[in-house]
């Protein structure tokens, strides 16, 4: 009975004694042994790993490629040109000693390598003008900026893998007075548009009525002359007429006389019988 009594007990504290010896190391992870804060051991391949129980703790850091997003910098180029750039890491732990040693935790690592990017960025590219940062010639200001970040991050066991400009925009203030002057530049491009359109309608319309003008002088020319022509042989269809019989031309004549005289009109004539007008309206018995 008293010696079952220390079993128990004993079984318990080899038990919490395992567990508190025992740790993992997964693939993604690389770890530091510490016993009272001083660094033992560096484990950087996964699997079951022992440490001693209440007087060694563990440390696990990310061996993966981690990102970082800096806050967006005002940047001010060589010509006094000021832009906006925002810009990501991408970052490895490659010595966790030395990162432990000088940074202790990643939210720190991140604050320092923050600063030392956005300080890098404004030395470089203050140094060009804007025209540059805006052209392809930027990736070659940021190959400078990442081999200076990595010659410091070296300090902290980090390994820089890249460095990139996510936007580069121009402070509020100059992209409202750059839309005002494109606005107004286009304004004016609408401006002499119209004005060049409104002249060549006025010349269309002027050239428009001009021939229009020609063409009904020459088709007035053209129709004088056929009727000139048309009443020339009209009258020389008579005289042919007349001559080669005058009584009948007489007749047909007097016809269209009493024709435009006599039929529909209103007017009234008091004529002698035996005027000349009506010798054909003779006695049809004689």
């Amino acid at each position: 009975m008293k010696a079952g009594k220390f079993i128990l007990p004993i079984i318990i504290l080899i038990g919490a004694t395992l567990f508190f010896s025992i740790f993992i190391v997964k693939e993604v992870n690389q770890a530091i042994v510490l016993q009272f804060g001083d660094p033992k051991r560096i484990i950087l391949k996964p699997g079951l790993n022992f440490k001693l129980p209440f007087i060694q703790n563990v440390v696990f850091l990310d061996k993966r490629v981690l990102n970082l997003d800096t806050p967006p910098e005002e940047v001010i180029a060589s010509d006094q040109k000021r832009l906006i750039v925002d810009a990501f890491a991408r970052f490895q732990i490659i010595d966790p000693l030395k990162f432990y040693i000088s940074v202790g935790n990643e939210r720190v690592a991140r604050s320092r390598l923050a600063t030392i990017i956005n300080s890098r960025i404004r030395n470089v590219l203050g140094q060009q003008k804007l025209q540059t940062l805006l052209s392809e010639d930027r990736s070659k200001q940021m190959a400078l900026i990442q081999q200076g970040v990595n010659n410091e991050a070296e300090n902290f066991g980090i390994k820089i893998v890249d460095v990139r400009i996510k936007r580069a925009d121009l402070p509020q203030a100059n992209s409202d007075a750059i839309f005002r002057r494109m606005q107004t530049e286009r304004e004016r491009e609408a401006k002499e548009f119209r004005a060049k359109g409104a002249e060549m309608a006025a010349t269309i319309t002027s050239t428009a009525d001009k021939e229009v003008t020609v063409i009904l002088a020459d088709a007035q020319k053209k129709s004088e002359i056929m009727k000139g022509e048309g009443d020339g042989l009209k009258n020389k269809i008579f005289a042919d007429a007349f001559g080669q019989d005058p009584e009948f031309f007489g007749f047909y004549r007097a016809m269209q006389a009493y024709q435009n005289a006599l039929i529909g009109g209103e007017t009234s004539m008091i004529l002698s019988p035996d005027s000349e007008f009506f010798k054909f309206f003779g006695n049809k018995d004689k």
